[in-house]
């Protein structure tokens, strides 16, 4: 598959560039970056590459298989649109845009000139995650009925130096926060442990640090027809760390990072499973949801699951901040995705 990557910063540099190049079916061709400092990194890293300081002009010139975005969140859907009018794939990293109404206009869009959009969701390919799962079909904590998310980060995540290191904490270029940035992961976590769609959200964002304004602090309840989910996010913690809990019917699994515990019927269990959390570029885990965008591509699957999935996450987050604003009240969630 011949690629392209838009927006050459820290995720596309350390995390999606050197898991395609131990890749045998993936030739990355071009790149497109705005700032000469980055096109000079992937000039480095890809002697061989087309370097563009425009993504128009990569799509004028290229001929693609795919699109690999990796800008900041505001600019995903121009870029996305852009691309799938050329005729390529897209993988989009999270959010996949800033507005429900952006994320819907790419859903038709991917259906309309048949080619996939396909969303960079890779806290599901994380090995713990995974396990969790696999804990879940195994009926050893019985049905799911309530779960946890603690994502303790102490910053927020830095850009490369070369450009707008705090890009994340600026609305105009991140669309929002933590809420904006993390809260996708979470979301999509609690869609595939509770094994449906939530129906109503309730949220408090908070803002901290006072120089930016953007939230650096999300609690958030989401209400599922079989249960809840509380998920917290911080970028103000004492540590990085994530802590996630499944309780089920018959008992409970514990995630705290690659540690785990389940108790069962009175009986505990631990273990760990090596994930790499704190290594933020996720690179071990890029080829397990690069193969899932594959096989989208090979099934004609334009509308996907993963699709559908990151417009829920969307109408959560744009949710959530209306909630926020309207003195944290529980709102609806009134798009089933499943029908887009």
């Amino acid at each position: 598959m011949k690629g392209a990557i838009v927006g050459f910063g820290f995720i596309s540099g350390k995390g999606h560039l050197p898991a395609y190049q131990r890749r045998e079916d993936v030739e990355i061709a071009a790149v497109a970056d705005l700032c000469p400092a980055r096109l000079e990194a992937a000039r480095k890293a890809l002697p061989r590459a087309r370097l563009y300081s425009t993504y128009q002009e990569l799509l004028e010139k290229e001929q693609l298989d795919f699109v690999d975005i990796s800008t900041p969140p505001v600019h995903h859907a121009e870029i996305a649109l852009a691309a799938l009018a050329k005729g390529a794939h897209v993988l989009c990293e999270k959010p996949l845009t800033t507005t429900l109404a952006e994320a819907r206009s790419l859903v038709d869009a991917a259906r309309k000139v048949r080619r996939v959009v396909f969303p960079a969701h890779n806290y599901k390919h994380a090995p713990v995650v995974k396990f969790a799962l696999e804990t879940i079909a195994s009926g050893r904590i019985g049905t799911v009925r309530a779960v946890t998310l603690n994502t303790f980060r102490t910053t927020h995540a830095k850009g490369v130096p070369e450009w707008r290191t705090d890009w994340r904490r600026d609305k105009k270029t991140s669309g929002g926060g933590i809420a904006m940035d993390h809260g996708s992961h979470s979301f999509y976590l609690t869609f595939a442990w509770l094994g449906t769609l939530p129906t109503q959200v309730t949220a408090k964002a908070l803002t901290l640090d006072q120089q930016w304004d953007t939230e650096d602090n999300l609690n958030c309840v989401l209400t599922f027809p079989n249960g809840y989910a509380h998920a917290f996010l911080t970028w103000t913690a004492g540590v990085r760390k994530v802590i996630y809990s499944l309780q089920g019917t018959r008992g409970a699994l514990v995630i705290d990072d690659d540690n785990w515990e389940i108790t069962s019927d009175g009986q505990s269990e631990k273990g760990l499973i090596e994930s790499d959390w704190m290594d933020a570029s996720h690179t071990k885990w890029f080829n397990s949801l690069f193969d899932q965008f594959k096989t989208a591509i090979a099934s004609g699957d334009f509308v996907n699951r993963e699709l559908r999935e990151a417009v829920a996450c969307i109408q959560i987050i744009e949710t959530a901040y209306r909630s926020n604003a309207e003195a944290c009240r529980e709102l609806p969630l009134p798009l089933d995705v499943t029908t887009l």
